[in-house]
């Protein structure tokens, strides 16, 4: 069953039982992969500051 057969089966259910349809397959498919890049992805590292003429 293709994304787009479940999708339609469940929009039909939810109509039946009164409840709202869920969202069409790919809608949150950018945020969600946003956020995985960003979890997985190391975070910058922020080099030492130099040390200055009071510092010695």
């Amino acid at each position: 069953m293709t994304a787009l057969q479940q999708h339609l089966l469940d929009v039909h259910r939810a109509a039946r039982l009164s409840r709202p349809a869920p969202p069409p397959p790919g809608r949150h498919d950018g945020p969600v992969l946003r956020a995985l890049y960003r979890r997985v992805r190391p975070a910058p590292s922020v080099p030492p500051a130099p040390p200055g003429p009071s510092d010695g």
